[in-house]
């Protein structure tokens, strides 16, 4: 199966979008096709040696509708080049339609002024705005032919053609130019805005390397990213991003990871560390010894997420697809019924007040306002999210995450490092102080690679050097006996001092012992724990204030995570669980009818992720298994950015519902206002393309909004 994305510059048409998406998908050989409007990008999958045919048909439906825009295959092997020609070539044919469009406008506003100034004489009046007319509307009236032609009636360049006749049947001359400008205005504008809209976006998520410097033959060379092989030596500049991830070798540098974590704060990294595709190299070349191929790379695992995430859709965004294919017909119709009952009715006398306030009702019909702003919302919403670290699969995740009433927490790894530390020191008497039985501790556990072992030495904090261990002994699930020159010392569990028949206090606690023996004389203990994250304790106090339920789940004692919920303010905790039991709880709270959010991140969460109503996968150090189950994907271990999505999602979501009441409550008061004739086409046409201005306008702060 191929994937195939075709870039379609100069794509302003939403509605002409859907339409393309639509008669491709119609296309026999054709799987899984998207268009992306946010981005202008169409992508689809295929099977045999079909790809030049199929790329041909579509095209031939793209010229159909929209004929000026330019299209042109995405070939990832010669990606450089591509992608930046596509850019100047975006940014030459978006220029070069400005001008234009500027030019033809000034004129249009011209022979217009010229018509109203000149009345009296009607060759020069009518004249003149005949010249404004053609001016302004040719566009709209050879789109109108041209789809007429192709049976595609109910679109705005026929809505429009059609209105303007009708104003020019009833000897309401001006009014038609007037129409005519002011919605090629409010177009041009429009445009304008998408574009911007659209460029924000697509810098936003431009986070793919240019090139790779390689190491070949002894000489340093540019290539593809995709050229470069595991073990390969890169370098990377000042300025430049890390094109694979891999290891450094060899210097030093502050790396800018915001594109990947959201996290501004830049960090150091030197020879041994690892480092991710896709960050910023700040200063002092490094060189990276390669780890993975591109497309293994953080940097195209990033991209893959985002580009696919179009292809899921929205219920919001279905619903206004669905909306706007009945709407115009029934404003339509609504349309010629008040033209033609009332006349009826009342006259043949009435027929131009009726037929004027039918062709109000015409220009207000189109659905532009909505078919742009609301996918718009919803990307520019995935945007925001990306820039603050936080991957989101699909607008209609995004969409349910503003949904969730209650939010389930893994324990290990999510709320706490999945690393030990000492929290509690126990001494035998008073006779004993700390630095002893850290010393006694530390010479113990020094020689062990067990995690336990590891957190008590780094909290012990004191270099041990080796010719004080003068024998040991390690106890496999017990502990370890080393030999030293202050005497025997012994740690372990309660097992190990039972089997050294040494005889220790019960400990009220529920945590980890490590009991310290010198000489089979208890000394002291230690109480081990899981670290709880630094922000742990913030994210569950902001979930609870956005009016969530919160649970933790773990396959730990029950002591234990009971501990840390108390800790972390949690009042409901299942502890000493199989995976299938976390998703049993879950699930039995999903049948009960709450919305379910699960955040974990090993691979024994992937069956939880996958049936929770929205998944959470703590990505940078979580499995591979979790992140594909996952449908929200954190790009660090900060349980915090839960938060952030939340926000995000619910800031989205109030836009669109926002452009959805603010159009369609302008559109309905104005028709109000036209069917008892209040309103002039001047009102029908900001109820038109102004509406669609603002509410485009007003979807782009979903991409700038701060959490």
């Amino acid at each position: 199966m191929e994937k195939i994305t075709l870039k379609l510059d100069g794509l302003g048409c939403a509605s002409c979008a859907s339409k393309i998406e639509t008669r491709s998908k119609n296309i026999q050989g054709v799987s899984n096709l998207t268009l992306d409007f946010s981005r202008s990008k169409l992508t689809f999958e295929h099977e045999g040696d079909t790809s030049e045919a199929l790329i041909d048909e579509i095209s031939r439906i793209v010229s159909a509708l929209e004929p000026d825009v330019k299209i042109s295959r995405q070939n990832s092997a010669s990606f450089q080049v591509d992608r930046h020609s596509h850019s100047d070539a975006h940014h030459s044919i978006a220029h070069g339609h400005d001008f234009r469009a500027l030019i033809r406008l000034g004129l249009s506003l011209l022979f217009f002024a010229i018509g109203l100034i000149i009345k009296d004489e009607p060759v020069i009046h009518l004249g003149a705005l005949f010249v404004a007319y053609v001016l302004s509307g040719h566009k709209v009236l050879m789109r109108s032919y041209r789809n007429i032609r192709r049976g595609e009636v109910f679109d705005e360049n026929f809505l429009m053609s059609i209105a303007t006749f009708g104003a020019i049947a009833i000897g309401e001359y001006p009014e038609a130019v007037a129409v005519m400008i002011f919605y090629e205005i409010g177009e041009y504008f429009q445009d304008l805005a998408v574009n911007r809209s659209k460029h924000a976006i697509s810098s936003l998520l431009d986070i793919r390397p240019d090139s790779a410097t390689l190491l070949r033959d002894d000489a340093w060379v540019t290539v593809s990213p995709e050229e470069v092989k595991v073990g390969d030596l890169i370098m990377v500049k000042p300025g430049e991003r890390i094109p694979l991830d891999g290891v450094i070798i060899d210097g030093g540098s502050d790396l800018d990871t915001s594109a990947l974590t959201g996290e501004s704060i830049p960090a150091y990294f030197e020879n041994g560390d690892r480092v991710l595709s896709g960050s910023v190299v700040l200063n002092g070349s490094i060189k990276v010894k390669v780890a993975s191929i591109y497309a293994e790379s953080t940097v195209a695992r990033i991209l893959e997420l985002v580009e696919n995430a179009t292809a899921h859709k929205a219920p919001t965004e279905n619903f206004i697809t669905k909306f706007a294919r009945y709407y115009t017909p029934v404003v339509v119709a609504f349309a010629a019924g008040l033209v033609i009952l009332p006349t009826l009715i009342f006259g043949v006398d009435t027929f131009d007040v009726w037929l004027y306030r039918g062709l109000v009702f015409l220009v207000i019909s189109c659905p532009c306002a909505l078919v742009v702003s609301v996918p718009l919302g919803f990307f520019s919403g995935i945007g925001n999210a990306s820039r603050h670290g936080i991957l989101v699969k699909g607008s209609n995740y995004l969409e349910a995450l503003q949904e969730i009433d209650t939010i389930i927490f893994d324990k290990t790894g999510t709320l706490t490092e999945g690393t030990f530390e000492v929290f509690k020191t126990h001494l035998a008497g008073d006779q004993l102080n700390d630095a002893f039985l850290l010393k006694l501790a530390a010479l113990a556990e020094s020689q062990s690679n067990h995690p336990v072992a590891k957190s008590i030495v780094s909290h012990a904090a004191q270099k041990i050097h080796p010719d004080e261990i003068l024998s040991d002994q390690e106890i496999s699930g017990h502990g370890v006996l080393v030999k030293t020159g202050l005497g025997e010392i012994a740690a372990g569990n309660a097992k190990l001092m039972s089997r050294l028949n040494i005889a220790v206090p019960t400990i009220d606690s529920p945590y980890t012992h490590i009991y310290i023996a010198l000489d089979a004389r208890f000394v002291g203990a230690f109480d081990i724990r899981d670290k709880v994250k630094h922000d742990a304790k913030k994210t569950i106090d902001y979930v609870k204030q956005l009016g969530l339920n919160v649970l933790m789940l773990t396959g730990d004692r029950k002591a234990a995570a009971e501990s840390i919920g108390l800790e972390l303010g949690i009042g409901e905790v299942y502890s000493e669980l199989l995976p299938t039991d976390k998703y049993d709880i879950m699930n039995a709270r999903i049948k009960s009818g709450e919305r379910v959010a699960f955040v974990g991140d090993g691979i024994n969460d992937a069956p939880v992720l996958a049936g929770a109503t929205v998944g959470i996968s703590m990505g940078a150090l979580g499995s591979d298994a979790a992140i594909e189950a996952s449908d929200v994907v954190l790009m660090t271990d900060e349980p915090y950015k839960i938060v952030q999505a939340i926000k995000i999602s619910r800031k989205t979501k109030q836009i669109v519902t926002q452009n959805i009441v603010f159009a369609l409550g302008t559109k309905l008061l104005i028709m109000a206002l036209g069917t008892i004739g209040l309103s002039s086409m001047w009102m029908a046409i900001f109820a038109d393309v102004g509406v669609a201005l603002i509410a485009v306008l007003n979807a782009t702060r979903a991409l700038t909004y701060k959490v």
